[in-house]
């Protein structure tokens, strides 16, 4: 090395540390790791500590450095993410207290095993950054491409699970998130992995640029994403002048424990605590919403049912509210001939004031063992819902039209996490309704993480999107992601919310979906190329 690459002064300090980091061995280095992992979930909401993740994931490479095989690289990144899928989804665990007696003993391992199976993600990125044989700035660059396609698979494989993307950590920011109308939450989690990993190279040998520019550039980009953000809101409409004319929303949120909502002695009053706050005094309502599952009961077995419910409908509206839809063994599967088989659907309804429906959506993304138990023929265990009977999925993404009201796209609980797949691209909508059940998770950051993405998929699409949960949080937000109003966690109210307006046009994500994403992963492994190259 020469004199002139030679650290001084915080640089010595740095690669000091980064030195003693990569040292070590066993059980230090795997506990190191995990901690470092859990650090980095500190950056998620509701926390937003994104400072922690320059720490978190410069630790992890200057840790990478030390390692000697392929076991050892996989390892590592394993431990790094179970620290910090359990401490960003510690919340899942809470749903099995719903009914301690019964799935209480899941807990822990419901806990572990889906932090440990989601940690082989990370282990294969660290293995991924180890196995190429570039250091520095380029193994900087191929670990952040490594961490967002990992990201990308994970969201997509199986049924997929794309919960707390990195880059879900700038939710707090108006400004940054406007970047997702451009190129959606993937590409903005690859810049926040580079922008997180990049000082890092403070504690490598080389020049001062190799040292000092990837984090200046990283500071660069996310000073531009800002900049451009603040310019796109400038010039936005101001909350409130573009509304949709003749429209005006009562979301409903009830704050109906989950211990008692299926109670048979408590149904009927869980559903009497909704038409009483529907009914309640307001200006112009035209539409109610009710959350998830709202109604216990089936419709089709409860005669007078959908008259009860059409009774809160305002005049040339809608109720629109979640409740379970049984198809009986037998019944007309739509084509002309019987299903032969008993089916329990999670809906949707649009129910009008006569006690019609309107419009029906079932859910498709079902939650694993929420509504269904994979490879149940293997597993001796029940799913967290009420009942045996498994959930079946619907079609898929479909937009709804009920009187009085743009056309939407229904989306069920954590179906609003999807990117890129939360409406029917042949039959546009002009809004998002996301209704959902959080009380399993009572007053942990899992519904704020559920708010902080379903609000990105508003920004992505260039909707708005109205969210109704039972405990909580309901919110409207606009196309822009701008919060129009909301009810806190845990209580129990009503908002009465005009709707907003969709963009006039797609945005970019919208247009051309991923395309942008995996231009920018193709980039970094083109500049990690390059910069080896240099070395």
């Amino acid at each position: 090395m020469t004199e002139a690459a030679v650290p001084r002064g915080s640089d010595a300090h740095l690669q000091r540390i980064a030195e003693r980091l990569a040292g070590l061995v066993g059980w230090r280095r795997l506990a190191l790791a995990c901690v470092l992992g859990a650090l980095s979930a500190a950056a998620l909401p509701p926390v937003y500590a994104v400072p922690v993740l320059i720490p978190a994931f410069a630790g992890l490479l200057w840790q990478l450095e030390g390692v000697r095989s392929r076991r050892g690289a996989f390892v590592l990144g394993w431990a790094f993410g179970l620290g910090h899928f359990a401490a960003g989804l510690y919340w899942v665990g809470i749903a099995f207290f719903v009914d301690a007696p019964t799935f209480g003993w899941m807990m822990p391992f419901a806990v572990a095993g889906l932090a440990g199976g989601l940690a082989i993600f990370t282990g294969v990125v660290t293995l991924a950054a180890w196995a190429v044989p570039w250091g520095g700035v380029s193994r900087i660059l191929v670990f952040a491409a490594a961490w967002s396609i990992a990201a990308w698979v994970r969201g997509h494989i199986l049924t997929g699970f794309p919960w707390n993307l990195l880059g879900t950590a700038w939710s707090f920011s108006d400004a940054v998130v406007q970047s997702t109308a451009l190129f959606g939450i993937w590409a903005l989690s690859l810049l926040t992995v580079f922008a997180a990993t990049a000082p890092a190279a403070l504690g490598f040998s080389g020049s001062v640029w190799r040292r000092w520019g990837p984090a200046a550039v990283a500071a660069l980009l996310f000073a531009g994403l800002a900049t451009g953000g603040m310019l796109r809101l400038a010039n936005a409409p101001a909350p409130g002048d573009n509304d949709v004319p003749g429209v005006r929303l009562r979301l409903v949120q009830a704050n109906v424990p989950q211990q008692i909502k299926w109670q048979r002695d408590q149904r009927l009053e869980n559903l009497k605590r909704h038409l009483r706050m529907s009914r309640k005094p307001g200006d112009g309502i035209t539409h109610i919403i009710w959350p998830e599952t709202a109604v216990p009961y089936f419709l089709s077995r409860q005669g007078e049912l959908a008259e009860i419910l059409g009774s809160v409908a305002p005049r040339g509206g809608a109720l629109l509210t979640g409740l379970p839809r049984i198809e009986e063994a037998g019944a007309a599967d739509g084509t002309g001939g019987t299903n032969g088989r008993r089916a329990l659907y999670n809906s949707l309804f649009a129910i009008e004031p006569e006690g019609g429906v309107a419009a029906l959506y079932d859910k498709f993304h079902l939650v694993p063992f929420g509504e269904y138990v994979p490879f149940s023929e293997w597993l001796p265990v029940e799913k967290l819902t009420a009942g045996r009977t498994d959930f079946s999925a619907g079609p898929g993404p479909r937009t709804l039209r009920a009187p009085g009201v743009p056309p939407f796209s229904p989306l069920i609980c954590y179906e609003a996490i999807f990117p890129g797949n939360v409406l029917n691209p042949n039959d546009r909508p002009s809004w998002l309704l996301n209704v959902t059940n959080d009380a399993w998770f009572g007053n942990s950051t899992g519904p704020y993480q559920h708010l902080a993405s379903a609000r990105l998929r508003a920004v992505e699409e260039g909707l708005p999107l109205v969210r109704v949960a039972n405990t909580g949080i309901s919110a409207v937000i606009d196309a822009y992601g701008r919060m129009r109003g909301r009810l806190d966690l845990l209580t129990q109210g009503t908002l009465d919310t005009p709707l907003p307006r969709a963009l006039d046009r797609l945005t970019p994500y919208a247009r051309y979906g991923d395309v942008v994403f995996a231009g920018l992963v193709f980039l970094t492994l083109a500049v990690a190329a390059a910069a080896r190259r240099r070395t």
